[in-house]
């Protein structure tokens, strides 16, 4: 990189990182951003004599320019060992039908779904008090700080959903939270900047939809589950102990073939099938909800 392209500012040096990181995981991008302006801002503290621009050619001497953090990201995140199977494997081993039970992204999208009621009740009810409250002091002085406290909840909140994402389904997330504001700027000033950060209302947008979706996770994965394994599991034990409990009192020859070993069998071909389907529909609910989680929560 020559002089003339050396970036003079804190911003133009992030831009040039995120232009550098094009690409890579939004959750990665987000993580590189945070670090290097957290070191820029530090290294611009520590010589209040010299000017920005001053400081940043320092600095890329030493810390490397935007295009070789960018590198060094990239090759850290390849290092990193994780259950989940890499992008790069055939698709015809990830995608098979039968496949996707020894996907590990079937099991976490399907921990997630039955977790999803849980903490999108926690969210809900955190996110829908805390507003009121924030609305109910914002003419008394004491509002001032409850705000503050409030939004920084919110974002702790989004940091620890990223984590669970990330865990469960496979997809990078920030690792660590965003940097704060300057301890010298007025509680006024990170008021304001909270206020400004579009990331502050996608991520209350993203806890209070985490209710209704967390109710249709749950909803189907229960269903799914229970239903294939009920009609799999009774099919069996029927033609285990000669006795079937299915019963079609409206349909006589299906309710005969349901008491014979042919059709008990078929039935449990039918329940093992539907089994396959839903963890096929998990791995999809993972997939797209983990592009939920990047959309809303992921900070760049």
């Amino acid at each position: 990189m020559n002089s003339s392209q050396a970036p003079e500012t804190v911003r133009a040096y992030l831009d040039q990182l995120r232009r550098a990181l094009k690409g890579a995981p939004p959750g990665l991008i987000a993580d590189a951003l945070a670090d290097c302006e957290e070191h820029l801002n530090n290294e611009i503290a520590q010589n209040p004599g010299q000017d920005e621009a001053s400081v940043l050619a320092s600095v890329v001497e030493t810390y490397g320019s935007p295009q070789e953090i960018a590198e060094e990201y990239r090759d850290m995140e390849a290092t990193i060992s994780t259950p989940f199977p890499k992008q790069d494997e055939p698709a015809r081993r990830r995608h098979g039908f039968f496949n996707v039970i020894s996907d590990p992204r079937t099991y976490g999208a399907l921990l997630y779904m039955l977790l999803a009621l849980v903490t999108g009740i926690f969210y809900f009810t955190w996110t829908v008090v805390g507003i009121s409250i924030t609305a109910g002091f914002a003419i008394l002085i004491l509002g001032i700080p409850f705000a503050l406290l409030f939004v920084g909840s919110i974002r702790l909140l989004s940091h620890v959903e990223g984590r669970i994402v990330e865990g469960l389904l496979g997809v990078r997330m920030p690792r660590r939270l965003p940097p704060t504001t300057a301890p010298d700027e007025s509680i006024f000033t990170r008021i304001k900047e909270a206020l400004v950060d579009m990331r502050t209302w996608t991520s209350m947008f993203y806890l209070l939809l985490m209710l209704p979706l967390g109710i249709i996770y749950f909803v189907v994965a229960v269903v799914g589950l229970s239903v294939s394994i009920g009609v799999a599991g009774g099919a069996i034990y029927g033609l285990i102990t000669n006795h079937s409990n299915f019963q079609v009192g409206d349909v006589p020859w299906l309710d005969h073939l349901l008491h014979t070993a042919p059709g008990l069998f078929l039935v449990a071909l039918v329940g093992l099938l539907l089994f396959f389907v839903v963890l096929h529909i998990a791995r999809a609910v993972g997939w797209m909800h983990g592009r939920i989680a990047e959309g809303l929560l992921v900070r760049l």
